[in-house]
């Protein structure tokens, strides 16, 4: 039957599989055949009699639990094929995956979602240690939050192992659990040397995982790190991908990264290990987002060139243009130093932080030698220094420079200062009217969004707004809050109006709802929390008064706790003009718990009052193993009172010395404390304790009566200001070094009451 366009139909028995009048199939003569199956016994048979050229189709649907092993050994201009039958329409859902092994295959069309791999990993190059694919691509393919159900199991999405694979035109979106979403191993030399090419992806947004793990791609470990990849990325899109510090984590040699777009993504492009690699014409857009980065240099020989960075706001290791102190003669999961790096006509527009020496203490003692930085342009309008110098930089030559805007540096001669005036061109990037030297190329090719990823699969906000939907309004009444939350949809407002609500149930919220007060509005509630925050849920509480009075006599109650389970999504909570009193039927009643695994992305509080609240206001403290996790990336409190409460107004911890995160955030302003943190239950002993937290801003406050502060500086450069606060009948902050032993490095500036 060779020869003839085959098709495998619902309900055939293997030996009646190629009765092609059956099909309907035609009876044209081919040098090779197209086969159509639908259950997962006829795509093995389908595979094992696959030769070059040959096509095998998956039908339309769901295909559940299904562990696809696609191997063969097809030929250089025929390869063996798998694909769906209309691009989109086959899903791969519960525990699937997909592993490619042997020479010249090619898979396309598919979609993993609603579902997670039972392996390490979705999607893999190789089907086990000894058996890897070379010559294959993977194209057209979409993986969709599919995600183990535990937020820290790791696993990887793509993992590519063996040579000359090329991965290309995917839409690889909404990875929360914890590992990479994709890598490059070079674990043997089969994989090493390997020339693939990762090209045309869409890298869709990425949650805060909030911890280490986080990157969007790797290439290398740093086991193999001072081996050669060869390794080409371009042309990819990497949308909010926020994992983590490193966006791209480059563990290898000789890589070319080469005209991607990172828009609005927090981390940096980071050549972590190896040496000799190439970064040229990326672009990387922030709009002023918080943390967005740039290019950070690390190791020999590297080579950053016609590079366009706008609009980046990262510090430290997460800034603009980052080049790091190395380890001398380290081991190889360490920093080497840098060395005869060329860094040359890239552009930087409105980009607050160019980092030299970064990292510099006594063991990353070694300062970048024989590096050449010259012919780059930075302008920056508002006239800010971006320049902050960590060691000697007499080991980076400095020529033919521009600034515009701004005042040369003091450290070194080779800038010079012009008057620039830029105007957006038809690629999107900022370029000076008049002719100049430094900078990047005229001709620079933007990778935009649509360039990326599939045609047929949509590039959705990951994230749906409070009050963006309908208005649901209700009246008191037994259920009448958890009928409506049923009939809710994402992002629809609940308006309660005028009176008391009694619930005798907890509201759990499992998609981002508000709830607002129209009048005088009164709500007890009758179990342990009022609201439970489930995976998906975010709560908005605008306008209500909530009491404790009828809650159960219990310590540990709660007004708002996350899943008591670990939560994959991360999850959003404002109050705003909002009273809780009341809080006090029995110890430790706290207003907001969240549970180990959970995640906020930012707790904000506005306007609002809490007053006889036995327990923490904000019991943030879930994550105490010290491995660099914790529970919410930024905490807003402005203009609210706090009266009468026992425990401390947060408990905010994130434990060990992992610097691959950006926070904690706990910011503190236009607020009252009155009689906070005393109950012999608060273990703190605080008003508030913050241990581990990055950047702190307790400013123009009111702390009468209350528990000091308690403040653990643990990892990094902590920013820490308290600033123009009366301190009244309240201890000075407790200020605390915790491994740097260095003098406690708070800025503690015109507060009453306290000695500075």
């Amino acid at each position: 039957m060779r020869g003839l366009s085959r098709q495998f139909c619902t309900g055939t028995s293997a030996a009646a599989i190629l009765m092609l009048s059956a099909c309907g199939a035609t009876d044209l003569e081919s040098e090779n055949t197209n086969v159509l199956v639908k259950t997962q016994a006829q795509y093995v048979e389908a595979l094992n009699a696959a030769v070059p050229g040959d096509i095998i189709t998956l039908a339309n649907g769901t295909w559940d639990d299904f562990e696809i092993v696609f191997s063969g050994q097809g030929e250089k201009d025929r390869p063996i094929t798998l694909t769906a039958e209309t691009p989109g329409q086959v899903i791969l859902s519960g525990q699937s995956n997909l592993r490619v092994a042997g020479e010249y295959l090619e898979v396309s069309g598919l979609v993993f979602k609603n579902g997670y791999t039972p392996t390490s990993e979705v999607i893999s190059f190789r089907l086990n240690s000894n058996t890897l694919a070379n010559h294959s691509r993977i194209t057209n393919v979409v993986i969709d939050n599919y995600n183990q159900p535990e937020r820290q199991e790791v696993d990887f999405w793509i993992m590519m192992y063996g040579k000359n694979n090329r991965f290309d035109h995917n839409h690889i979106v909404g990875k929360s659990n914890k590992g990479v979403t994709m890598a490059v191993r070079l674990d043997s030399e089969a994989s090493q040397q390997n020339h693939h090419r990762i090209d045309h992806n869409y890298f869709g947004p990425r949650q805060i995982l909030g911890s280490n793990g986080g990157e969007s791609l790797r290439i290398g470990t740093s086991h193999h790190s001072r081996t050669d990849s060869f390794t080409t990325v371009e042309n990819n899109y990497f949308d909010r991908t926020d994992g983590e510090l490193e966006i791209i984590s480059n563990k290898s040699g000789k890589n070319e990264f080469l005209n991607n777009t990172f828009y609005e993504s927090r981390g940096t492009l980071t050549m972590r290990h190896g040496n000799n690699n190439l970064v040229e014409g990326n672009v990387f857009f922030g709009n002023g987002a918080d943390h967005t980065g740039g290019i950070r240099v690390i190791n020999a020989g590297q080579t950053v060139r016609n590079n366009y960075m706008e609009g980046l706001k990262g510090t430290r290791f997460g800034g603009a243009l980052v080049i790091m102190n190395g380890v001398p003669n380290g081991p190889i999961n360490r920093y080497d130093p840098v060395i005869n790096a060329l860094i040359e006509n890239n552009t930087l527009v409105d980009s607050d932080n160019i980092q030299l020496g970064a990292g510099s203490d006594e063991e990353r003692s070694g300062a970048p030698s024989d590096s050449l930085f010259e012919r780059n342009l930075i302008v920056n309008t508002d006239g800010l220094d971006v320049f902050t110098v960590y060691d000697d930089m007499s080991g980076i030559d400095f020529n033919n420079n521009v600034l515009a805007d701004t005042n040369s540096p003091a450290f070194t001669t080779g800038f010079d200062r012009e008057a620039v005036v830029l105007s957006r061109a038809d690629n999107g990037l900022m370029y000076p009217q008049a002719e100049i030297e430094a900078g990047i190329s005229r001709d620079l090719q933007v990778t935009t969004k649509s360039m990326t990823g599939v045609s047929w699969y949509p590039k959705t906000e990951p994230r749906v707004a409070f009050q963006s939907g309908d208005k649901v309004m209700i009246a008191p009444g037994e259920g009448a809050l958890l009928t409506a939350i049923d009939q809710a949809g994402a992002g629809d407002t609940i308006v309660l109006s005028p009176g008391r609500y009694r619930v005798g149930k907890f509201l759990n919220i499992s998609k981002p709802l508000t709830f607002q007060g129209e009048g005088d509005v009164d709500v007890s509630f009758e179990r342990s929390a009022l609201f439970q925050i489930e995976s998906g849920g975010s709560l908005q509480l605008i306008g209500l008064n909530i009491s404790g009075e009828a809650s159960p006599d219990n310590a540990g109650n709660s007004v708002i706790r996350t899943s008591l389970y670990s939560m994959l999504e991360n999850y959003r909570l404002d109050i705003i003009d909002t009273n809780f009193l009341d809080m006090d039927v029995n110890h430790s009643f706290n207003i907001v718990s969240a549970a180990k695994g959970t995640f906020a992305d930012d707790i904000s509080i506005t306007g609002s009052s809490f007053s006889d609240v036995t327990g923490a206001v904000l019991k943030l403290n879930r994550e105490d193993d010290d491995y660099g996790i914790y529970n919410a990336e930024y905490l807003t409190i402005a203009d609210s009172t706090f009266t009468n409460i026992g425990g401390a107004l947060v408990d905010y911890y994130r434990g060990g010395t992992d610097e691959s995160t950006f926070g904690p955030h706990f910011s503190l302003t236009n607020s009252t404390l009155s009689n906070v943190g005393g109950d012999k239950w608060n273990k703190t002993k605080a008003s508030i304790r913050l241990h581990g937290v990055q950047v702190t801003d307790i400013s123009n406050n009111r702390f009468e009566g209350n528990k000091p502060f308690l403040i653990e500086h643990t990892v990094g450069e902590p920013k820490t200001i308290i600033a123009n606060n009366v301190f009244m009948q309240t201890p000075a902050p407790i200020i605390v070094e915790l491994n740097s032993g260095l003098a406690a490095t708070a800025r503690l500036t015109n507060n009453v009451g306290i000695n500075p």
